[in-house]
Order: C-alpha cells, then structure tokens, then sequence
C-alpha cells in the first residue's frame, strides 16, 4: 500500500465530518497564503535605511527631498514618514499625533482576517470532536445490534472513523494556530518599523524647528547696548 491510498484509506475511514474538515483547511490556506503576501509586501522596506535618508534631508533642510523619498514606498513605515513630513514646521506632540493616526490607517489592513485562523483552529478541533464522538456511537450502537461475530469488525470501524476525526481535526488546528502566530509576529515587527520611524524622524524635525527658530532671534549689536547702558548710567547719575 503506498503513501496515496493510505491517506485515500484514512480519509474514508474518518466519515462525512472529513469533508467539512477539508474545506476548512483550504480556507485556512487561502487566508493564510493571501495574509503573508500582503504582510511580506509591506514588510519588505528597509525601514533603518529609509530613516537615515530622511533625516539626512532634514539635517541638510532639504525637505522637498525628504517628501520624495518617503512617496518612494507604500510600506506603512513610509506611510507615516510622509504624514509627519506634511506637518513638518509644527511641534513635536503634533508631529506625534499625525503619525500615530496615519499608524493606525497603514496597520489595521495588516491584521485584517489574521483572527479569523484562531476561530477556524477552534472550529477544525471541534469538528475533530464532532466526529470522534459521531464514531464512537456508530461502534457502540453497531456492537449492540450485529451479530456477535461481526462486533469486532463494527467496533474497530467505529474506533478508527472516531480516531481519524480527531487527528484529521488537530492536523489542520496545529498549524493554523502556528501560521496565525507567525503572521502576527509580522504584523508587529512592521509595527515597530512604524514607531522607531516615527520617533526618530519626529525627533529630527523638532530639532530643526528648534535650530531655525533660534537662528531669527537676533542679538543686540553692540554699539546698540554700550548705548543703552552709557544713558541708564546717565539717569542714574541725575
């Protein structure tokens, strides 16, 4: 017997709750292999090099440059980078707020339907549930009304679908619930891209806010002070 007719043979064997079992893992495949293509797609910026680029251009006061670099990608990262970039000249909490509220646009597709691989896990063990226990009353029911020397044969039937419904049903919860952890680990380490983009590029614009604003505050010339001073020492005198 080869590989195909013992899964053919184990497959049967495990009764009708096999089928809803089988179109269940086919949805978990395709949620799953439709969820990494999108995560992997937006995971795949170099979030540390993006940043550096922009604070660069923020350093250099190119900010034109730093728009256009940020518009290169529509990874999350980027996404953000570009929102904080529009609110340049305002303060850091601000800055802060912009790019949490374009956070939470750019994520939320990210996880979208990754709860749903918990809820078909619980589904598939409970099918598997469903037909152990469906099994074990065909044995027991068949043990009662067969005749004495078919029970064996009726309850070994009824052990094996009870058998194979269980683990057919744990096949597909495992790496569901594996899958869904793995994608989910994804999803946060583009969340933390995220927030190390948004910090330091924040960070780097306060900076410059800072650094340009001290720079129109001009001092006193000089001659302008010796003045004032020689005239309040003038007053002082009368």
């Amino acid at each position: 017997m080869n590989a195909l007719s013992m899964v053919a043979t184990f497959f049967k064997e495990g009764g009708v709750v096999m089928y809803f079992m089988l179109a269940l893992a086919v949805v978990v495949i395709a949620i799953a292999a439709e969820r990494f293509i999108v995560i992997t797609r937006a995971g795949g910026l170099n979030s540390k090099k993006l940043v550096s680029d922009l604070i660069f251009y923020v350093q250099k006061g190119n900010l034109g440059a730093a728009r256009n670099c940020s518009r290169m990608s529509n990874a999350p990262a980027a996404r953000v980078a570009e929102a904080i970039l529009l609110v340049a000249g305002a303060d850091e909490a601000r800055m802060q707020a912009v790019a949490d509220d374009a956070a939470t646009l750019a994520l939320a597709p990210l996880s979208r339907r990754l709860p749903h691989l918990n809820v078909l896990a619980n589904v598939a063990t409970l099918l598997g549930l469903l037909g152990t226990i469906s099994g074990l009353i065909m044995a027991f029911s068949a043990v009662s009304a067969a005749d004495p020397s078919q029970r064996s044969a009726f309850m070994a039937a009824g052990i094996s679908t009870a058998l194979n419904a269980t683990a057919f049903g744990l096949m597909i919860a495992i790496p569901t619930l594996v899958l869904q952890g793995y994608l989910t680990g994804l999803v946060e380490g583009i969340a933390e891209q995220v927030d190390e983009t948004s910090i330091r590029l924040s960070q780097a614009l306060g900076e410059r806010n800072a650094t340009h604003a001290a720079g129109h505050v001009l001092p006193l010339p000089a001659k302008g002070a010796a003045a004032r001073a020689g005239m309040a020492a003038q007053g002082g005198a009368q």
